[in-house]
Protein backbone atom coordinates (compact mmCIF):
# COMPACT_ATOMS: atom_id res chain seq x y z
CA UNK A 1 0.00 0.00 0.00
CA UNK A 2 1.57 3.28 -1.13
CA UNK A 3 0.86 6.71 0.54
CA UNK A 4 -1.24 9.69 0.08
CA UNK A 5 0.36 12.71 -1.03
CA UNK A 6 -1.87 15.48 0.96
CA UNK A 7 -1.80 18.88 -1.14
CA UNK A 8 -3.45 20.54 1.83
CA UNK A 9 -0.84 19.74 4.01
CA UNK A 10 2.18 20.81 1.64
CA UNK A 11 -0.06 23.98 0.88
CA UNK A 12 -0.35 24.96 4.35
CA UNK A 13 3.29 25.55 4.96
CA UNK A 14 3.50 27.97 1.65
CA UNK A 15 0.60 29.77 3.21
CA UNK A 16 2.35 30.30 6.38
CA UNK A 17 5.24 31.80 4.29
CA UNK A 18 2.81 33.99 3.02
CA UNK A 19 1.32 35.13 6.16
CA UNK A 20 4.71 36.27 7.89
CA UNK A 21 5.53 38.08 4.53
CA UNK A 22 2.29 40.15 4.67
CA UNK A 23 2.44 40.44 8.39
CA UNK A 24 6.09 41.68 8.14
CA UNK A 25 5.10 44.20 5.44
CA UNK A 26 2.33 46.04 7.34
CA UNK A 27 4.78 46.07 10.17
CA UNK A 28 7.29 47.71 8.23
CA UNK A 29 4.00 50.56 7.14
CA UNK A 30 4.03 48.82 3.42
CA UNK A 31 0.88 48.26 1.34
CA UNK A 32 -0.37 44.20 1.02
CA UNK A 33 0.92 42.47 -2.11
CA UNK A 34 -2.45 42.67 -4.51
CA UNK A 35 -3.49 40.47 -7.22
CA UNK A 36 -5.35 41.41 -9.68
CA UNK A 37 -8.30 38.20 -11.85
CA UNK A 38 -9.78 38.66 -15.49
CA UNK A 39 -12.45 36.14 -16.22
CA UNK A 40 -14.58 36.42 -19.18
CA UNK A 41 -17.94 34.13 -19.45
CA UNK A 42 -18.67 31.69 -17.06
CA UNK A 43 -17.15 28.57 -16.99
CA UNK A 44 -18.34 26.42 -14.00
CA UNK A 45 -14.79 25.23 -13.46
CA UNK A 46 -13.04 28.82 -13.85
CA UNK A 47 -15.83 29.93 -11.73
CA UNK A 48 -14.73 28.04 -8.93
CA UNK A 49 -11.01 28.16 -9.36
CA UNK A 50 -11.49 32.27 -9.14
CA UNK A 51 -13.87 32.01 -6.36
CA UNK A 52 -11.00 29.95 -4.03
CA UNK A 53 -8.37 32.01 -5.28
CA UNK A 54 -9.71 35.46 -4.07
CA UNK A 55 -11.08 33.63 -0.64
CA UNK A 56 -7.40 32.37 0.00
CA UNK A 57 -5.65 35.23 -1.00
CA UNK A 58 -7.83 37.47 1.24
CA UNK A 59 -7.67 34.78 4.21
CA UNK A 60 -3.99 35.29 3.44
CA UNK A 61 -3.96 38.96 3.88
CA UNK A 62 -3.86 39.59 0.77
CA UNK A 63 -5.62 42.20 -1.68
CA UNK A 64 -7.29 40.36 -4.51
CA UNK A 65 -9.55 42.27 -7.48
CA UNK A 66 -11.84 40.54 -9.51
CA UNK A 67 -12.72 41.87 -13.31
CA UNK A 68 -15.66 39.44 -14.37
CA UNK A 69 -16.60 39.72 -17.99
CA UNK A 70 -19.74 38.69 -19.89
CA UNK A 71 -19.77 36.07 -22.66
CA UNK A 72 -20.46 39.11 -25.14
CA UNK A 73 -17.33 41.17 -23.97
CA UNK A 74 -15.58 42.42 -26.48
CA UNK A 75 -11.52 41.75 -26.79
CA UNK A 76 -11.04 45.63 -26.77
CA UNK A 77 -12.07 46.01 -23.52
CA UNK A 78 -10.42 43.28 -21.96
CA UNK A 79 -7.29 44.38 -23.13
CA UNK A 80 -8.39 47.87 -22.09
CA UNK A 81 -8.44 46.39 -18.19
CA UNK A 82 -5.02 44.54 -18.67
CA UNK A 83 -3.59 47.77 -20.01
CA UNK A 84 -5.11 49.80 -17.16
CA UNK A 85 -3.85 47.01 -14.18
CA UNK A 86 -0.61 46.89 -16.21
CA UNK A 87 0.55 50.77 -15.33
CA UNK A 88 -1.16 50.48 -11.53
CA UNK A 89 1.62 50.64 -9.23
CA UNK A 90 -0.68 48.83 -6.30
CA UNK A 91 -1.15 45.86 -8.42
CA UNK A 92 1.73 43.09 -8.51
CA UNK A 93 -0.17 40.18 -10.57
CA UNK A 94 -2.13 40.05 -13.19
CA UNK A 95 -4.00 36.50 -13.46
CA UNK A 96 -6.14 35.82 -16.40
CA UNK A 97 -8.24 33.15 -16.27
CA UNK A 98 -8.23 30.63 -19.01
CA UNK A 99 -9.87 29.56 -21.82
CA UNK A 100 -11.04 32.90 -23.10
CA UNK A 101 -14.56 33.17 -25.47
CA UNK A 102 -13.55 31.08 -29.29
CA UNK A 103 -13.89 34.40 -30.82
CA UNK A 104 -10.94 35.96 -28.95
CA UNK A 105 -7.67 36.02 -29.85
CA UNK A 106 -5.97 34.40 -27.03
CA UNK A 107 -2.32 34.66 -27.56
CA UNK A 108 -2.59 38.49 -28.42
CA UNK A 109 -4.66 39.48 -25.15
CA UNK A 110 -2.01 36.93 -23.23
CA UNK A 111 0.61 39.50 -24.72
CA UNK A 112 -0.64 42.58 -23.27
CA UNK A 113 0.23 41.40 -19.80
CA UNK A 114 3.01 43.20 -18.54
CA UNK A 115 5.61 40.74 -17.86
CA UNK A 116 6.77 41.54 -14.62
CA UNK A 117 2.95 41.05 -13.74
CA UNK A 118 2.68 37.96 -15.11
CA UNK A 119 2.36 35.68 -12.34
CA UNK A 120 1.34 32.60 -14.14
CA UNK A 121 4.39 33.11 -16.93
CA UNK A 122 1.81 32.79 -19.85
CA UNK A 123 4.16 35.48 -21.93
CA UNK A 124 6.21 35.32 -24.48
CA UNK A 125 8.76 37.11 -22.80
CA UNK A 126 8.63 34.70 -19.51
CA UNK A 127 8.29 31.38 -21.00
CA UNK A 128 11.45 32.07 -23.01
CA UNK A 129 13.02 32.36 -20.00
CA UNK A 130 11.37 29.92 -18.15
CA UNK A 131 12.97 27.28 -21.37
CA UNK A 132 16.53 28.94 -21.40
CA UNK A 133 16.62 28.82 -17.92
CA UNK A 134 16.21 32.13 -16.59
CA UNK A 135 14.51 33.74 -13.39
CA UNK A 136 10.76 34.25 -14.28
CA UNK A 137 7.71 33.03 -13.00
CA UNK A 138 6.92 29.82 -12.84
CA UNK A 139 3.34 28.33 -13.82
CA UNK A 140 1.42 27.57 -11.09
CA UNK A 141 0.25 24.50 -11.76
CA UNK A 142 3.99 22.57 -12.42
CA UNK A 143 5.45 24.47 -9.84
CA UNK A 144 2.94 22.84 -7.54
CA UNK A 145 3.80 19.37 -9.47
CA UNK A 146 7.60 19.92 -8.24
CA UNK A 147 6.66 20.72 -4.70
CA UNK A 148 4.49 17.58 -4.32
CA UNK A 149 7.08 15.15 -5.93
CA UNK A 150 9.88 16.87 -3.96
CA UNK A 151 7.74 16.29 -0.67
CA UNK A 152 8.36 12.79 -0.84
CA UNK A 153 12.26 12.83 -0.51
CA UNK A 154 12.91 11.03 -3.48
CA UNK A 155 15.84 11.93 -5.32
CA UNK A 156 14.76 12.87 -9.24
CA UNK A 157 17.94 12.84 -10.67
CA UNK A 158 18.49 9.88 -13.24
CA UNK A 159 14.96 9.08 -12.32
CA UNK A 160 12.45 8.18 -15.61
CA UNK A 161 9.83 10.56 -15.90
CA UNK A 162 6.85 10.36 -17.92
CA UNK A 163 4.50 13.07 -19.07
CA UNK A 164 0.75 12.24 -20.35
CA UNK A 165 -0.16 15.28 -21.80
CA UNK A 166 1.10 17.69 -23.79
CA UNK A 167 -0.45 21.38 -22.99
CA UNK A 168 1.51 24.66 -22.96
CA UNK A 169 0.00 24.70 -19.59
CA UNK A 170 0.87 21.92 -17.55
CA UNK A 171 2.32 19.29 -20.13
CA UNK A 172 5.59 21.10 -21.39
CA UNK A 173 6.65 22.92 -18.62
CA UNK A 174 6.31 20.41 -15.78
CA UNK A 175 8.46 18.20 -18.36
CA UNK A 176 11.13 21.29 -18.27
CA UNK A 177 10.72 20.89 -14.40
CA UNK A 178 11.93 17.84 -14.23
CA UNK A 179 14.46 18.13 -16.95
CA UNK A 180 15.86 20.53 -15.03
CA UNK A 181 16.29 18.48 -11.92
CA UNK A 182 18.12 16.09 -14.20
CA UNK A 183 15.24 13.19 -14.48
CA UNK A 184 15.15 11.64 -17.83
CA UNK A 185 11.81 13.08 -19.39
CA UNK A 186 9.54 11.37 -21.83
CA UNK A 187 6.35 13.16 -22.89
CA UNK A 188 3.41 11.34 -24.10
CA UNK A 189 -0.03 12.07 -26.17
CA UNK A 190 -2.71 10.91 -27.62
CA UNK A 191 -0.92 9.64 -30.66
CA UNK A 192 1.44 7.54 -28.42
CA UNK A 193 2.05 4.05 -29.48
CA UNK A 194 2.76 1.42 -26.69
CA UNK A 195 1.54 4.19 -24.39
CA UNK A 196 0.51 1.92 -21.28
CA UNK A 197 4.02 -0.19 -21.55
CA UNK A 198 6.13 3.12 -21.72
CA UNK A 199 4.13 4.73 -18.13
CA UNK A 200 4.73 1.28 -16.68
CA UNK A 201 8.28 2.05 -16.80
CA UNK A 202 7.98 5.63 -15.29
CA UNK A 203 10.10 6.02 -11.93
CA UNK A 204 7.43 9.14 -11.80
CA UNK A 205 4.37 9.56 -13.82
CA UNK A 206 2.47 12.54 -14.38
CA UNK A 207 -1.00 12.14 -15.53
CA UNK A 208 -2.45 15.43 -17.41
CA UNK A 209 -5.19 13.90 -19.96
CA UNK A 210 -8.25 15.29 -18.61
CA UNK A 211 -9.78 11.87 -19.26
CA UNK A 212 -11.14 10.80 -15.51
CA UNK A 213 -10.10 6.76 -14.57
CA UNK A 214 -7.86 6.63 -17.84
CA UNK A 215 -4.81 5.54 -16.04
CA UNK A 216 -5.27 2.64 -14.19
CA UNK A 217 -2.77 0.01 -12.33
CA UNK A 218 -1.40 -1.40 -15.64
CA UNK A 219 0.48 1.95 -16.18
CA UNK A 220 1.55 2.17 -12.90
CA UNK A 221 5.25 0.91 -12.24
CA UNK A 222 5.21 -0.82 -8.81
CA UNK A 223 6.90 1.58 -6.26
CA UNK A 224 6.40 4.85 -8.79
CA UNK A 225 5.27 8.67 -8.06
CA UNK A 226 1.66 9.25 -9.33
CA UNK A 227 0.86 12.79 -9.80
CA UNK A 228 -2.93 13.26 -10.85
CA UNK A 229 -3.55 16.22 -12.87
CA UNK A 230 -6.70 15.92 -14.06
CA UNK A 231 -9.82 17.17 -12.79
CA UNK A 232 -13.36 15.86 -14.15
CA UNK A 233 -16.93 16.50 -12.96
CA UNK A 234 -18.41 13.27 -13.09
CA UNK A 235 -22.14 13.23 -11.94
CA UNK A 236 -21.60 15.81 -9.87
CA UNK A 237 -18.08 14.94 -8.35
CA UNK A 238 -14.65 15.45 -9.12
CA UNK A 239 -12.44 12.68 -10.74
CA UNK A 240 -9.09 12.52 -11.62
CA UNK A 241 -7.08 10.52 -14.49
CA UNK A 242 -5.85 8.01 -12.16
CA UNK A 243 -8.18 5.33 -10.50
CA UNK A 244 -6.96 6.33 -7.03
CA UNK A 245 -7.81 3.06 -5.44
CA UNK A 246 -5.51 1.09 -7.54
CA UNK A 247 -2.82 3.10 -7.94
CA UNK A 248 -2.54 3.17 -3.97
CA UNK A 249 -1.95 -0.57 -3.95
CA UNK A 250 0.90 -0.09 -6.21
CA UNK A 251 2.96 3.18 -6.07
CA UNK A 252 4.70 4.05 -3.50
CA UNK A 253 2.99 7.56 -3.70
CA UNK A 254 0.07 9.05 -5.18
CA UNK A 255 -1.66 12.40 -5.29
CA UNK A 256 -5.71 12.47 -4.63
CA UNK A 257 -7.92 14.38 -7.07
CA UNK A 258 -9.36 16.37 -5.09
CA UNK A 259 -6.86 17.63 -2.37
CA UNK A 260 -3.66 17.10 -4.49
CA UNK A 261 -2.20 19.15 -6.97
CA UNK A 262 -5.03 21.38 -7.23
CA UNK A 263 -4.83 22.13 -3.26
CA UNK A 264 -1.37 23.60 -3.64
CA UNK A 265 -1.68 25.89 -7.43
CA UNK A 266 -4.05 28.10 -5.72
CA UNK A 267 -1.69 28.87 -3.09
CA UNK A 268 1.52 29.06 -5.70
CA UNK A 269 -0.38 31.59 -7.38
CA UNK A 270 -0.19 34.09 -4.04
CA UNK A 271 3.35 33.14 -3.83
CA UNK A 272 4.03 34.58 -7.39
CA UNK A 273 2.18 37.24 -6.03
CA UNK A 274 4.15 37.64 -3.17
CA UNK A 275 7.45 37.70 -5.39
CA UNK A 276 6.41 40.30 -7.90
CA UNK A 277 5.45 42.33 -4.90
CA UNK A 278 8.91 42.21 -3.10
CA UNK A 279 10.55 43.34 -6.25
CA UNK A 280 7.92 46.17 -7.01
CA UNK A 281 8.80 47.37 -3.09
CA UNK A 282 12.32 47.00 -3.30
Amino acid sequence: MGKKIEGKLIAEAFKNEIRELVTCNKSKAYRVPKLAIIMVGSDGGSSFYVRNAKKLAENLGLSCEVFHFQDDTSEESVIDTIEDLNIKEDVDGIMLQLPLPDDFNEKYVISKIDCEKDIDGLTYKNIGKFYSGEKCFIPCTPKGIMELIKSTGVDIKGKNAVVVGRSNIVGKPIAQLLLDQNATVTICHSKTEDLKKICSKADILVAAVGKPDFIDENFIKSGAIVIDVGTTMVDGKLRGDVVFNEAIEKAEFVTPVPGGVGAVTTTMLLKNTCEAFEKNVR
